[in-house]
């Protein structure tokens, strides 16, 4: 079954019709949390599995066609195919109110969530993620495939997402990069009903930007991932997205313009109206400058529009370390965004009052101070951290008590049948750690009421009166 991907052709060898569902299976993670489900590909060749990277589509790929063979007349394996695939599509068509979501939240099936991430760590055989916040995005996702909420994940596919490092004779490091192939990855394009790429533009500095779309189905959700490597683009802007967290500060902006307001253009050419919208860490703030555009263009003032945003947004901080809290001087945004507040409503001083910070240094474009100025609800990451962000934020909330600043918090968890070893003790889960799956559950319900439709009113920060206030409506 050969896949078409952007030029290139994934060919996979003709398999038995008895095991053909080996194609299907390689295109949706959930055998990333499911070791039985990788074991149909790892047991068949263990050295080629290693050799693949643990990355079922390459194992296909270079797997010989007797491995195939042999499997398909193997009773044992045959057995542990059928109850995979059991598995896989009881948990892909579940039966009403066989998830929490749809127990908890009946009224709220269809009111998609999305959630936008900078990284998203999923699977080693998909390298576009760093750290931390990439795995709790990579188990959030998972989570909310298992609890069946509706959600969709926002991000980019990374083409040199890790490096390898290496000592050369000098005794210098040096850092050197994989490139991923898309056609040897778990993912699919994005085609619109007419057969052609979905493609999404943003404008930067001089010219305009494209992207195309890439779908990764993470068992019963879809993460969309820009990817600006195509010829529409100059040779720099093809680079824009080929690496985390790499450039300068002003391929940092550009990202982060592509990644928010390129989100939200990304879901509206996919015809996807969330109903609420998750911003994980400050990268992906400039969305709601986007959603609060579309609202000025259709008569809003911006004021009106930044409550209606704010009222189905959810703000997650990580970290207090700076740089973790991204900043961009007032000539950068001047040179990216000097056309665009006028589609806001707002003069130059309004625009830049929005996401004003200052420790002492001078004025700066706070990407965190944009998120929680645009969102109704925050959060930060354990209880310790709400208590040490809520104290970093006061500014923000002048007339409030450092214990009255509205940054909840919700201890990071895992999702936990990709974060253990198959040999781990499962069963002493319960009398060790017990409750893991209700936490996880309410971090969860956390995102849900989020919506208009299931959420407290948060106070909303208002900008400082140094410059020019948001006008009212």
């Amino acid at each position: 079954m050969p896949v078409k991907v952007f030029g290139l052709m994934t060919v996979f060898h003709t398999l038995p019709s008895r095991i053909n569902r080996l194609h299907e299976l390689v295109y949706n993670v959930w055998w990333s949390w499911h070791p039985e489900a990788c074991a149909l590909y790892s047991s068949l060749n263990p050295d080629l599995w290693e050799q693949a990277g643990h990355n079922p589509v390459r194992f296909l790929i270079k797997a010989q066609p007797q491995v195939f063979e042999n499997a398909a007349k193997d009773a044992g394996y045959l057995q542990r195919y059928d109850s995979v695939f059991s598995e896989f599509d009881a948990y892909l068509h579940p039966r009403p109110g066989d998830t929490w979501f749809a127990r908890t939240y009946p009224d709220l099936i269809g009111h998609t969530i999305a959630y936008f991430s900078a990284e998203f760590g999923l699977h080693e055989s998909l390298p576009i993620y760093s750290g931390g916040l990439g795995i709790l995005s990579g188990d959030h996702a998972k989570e909310a495939s298992d609890l069946g909420l509706p959600f969709v994940g926002v991000g980019f596919l990374y083409e040199e997402g890790y490096f390898h490092q290496r000592i050369m004779h000098e005794g210098k490091q040096e850092a050197y990069y994989d490139t991923l192939h898309m056609s040897q990855a778990p993912v699919l394009p994005v085609y619109n009903e007419q057969g052609a790429e979905v493609l999404i533009d943003v404008d930067l500095p001089g010219r305009r930007v494209y992207a195309r779309i890439w779908k990764i189905q993470v068992g019963r959700i879809p993460l969309y991932l820009m990817d600006t490597d195509i010829p529409h683009n100059n040779a720099g802007d093809r680079k824009l997205t080929a690496r985390l967290y790499g450039g300068d500060q002003e391929t940092r902006i550009s990202q982060e313009i592509l990644l928010g307001i390129g989100g939200v253009r990304a879901l509206r050419a996919l015809g996807i109206a969330p109903a609420a919208w998750h911003l994980n860490e400050g990268h992906a703030a400039f969305l709601n400058l986007e959603r609060c555009r579309e609202l000025v263009a259709n008569g809003l003032t911006f004021e009106e529009a930044r409550e209606v945003v704010a009222a189905n947004s959810l703000f997650t901080t990580h970290t207090p370390v700076a740089a973790g809290n991204d900043t961009f001087s007032y000539d950068l945004i001047d040179k990216y965004f000097r056309s665009y507040w006028r589609q806001l409503g707002l003069t130059r001083e309004q625009f830049m009052e929005l996401a004003r910070e200052d420790h002492g240094s001078g004025p700066s474009y706070g990407m965190t101070v944009l998120a929680l100025r645009l969102t109704g609800q925050h959060n930060g990451v354990s209880k310790l951290h709400g208590a040490v962000a809520r104290k970093m934020w006061q500014f923000l909330w002048p007339d409030l008590e450092v214990d009255e600043v509205p940054v909840d918090s919700i201890t990071n968890g895992v999702q936990r049948c990709g974060s253990t070893s198959t040999t781990s003790p499962a069963k002493n889960y319960g009398s060790c750690i017990g409750g893991v799956k209700n936490r996880c559950s309410t971090m969860h319900a956390s995102v849900c009421k989020s919506s208009p439709y299931a959420r407290e009113k948060r106070r909303i920060p208002a900008a400082s009166s140094r410059t020019s206030s948001i006008p009212t409506p």
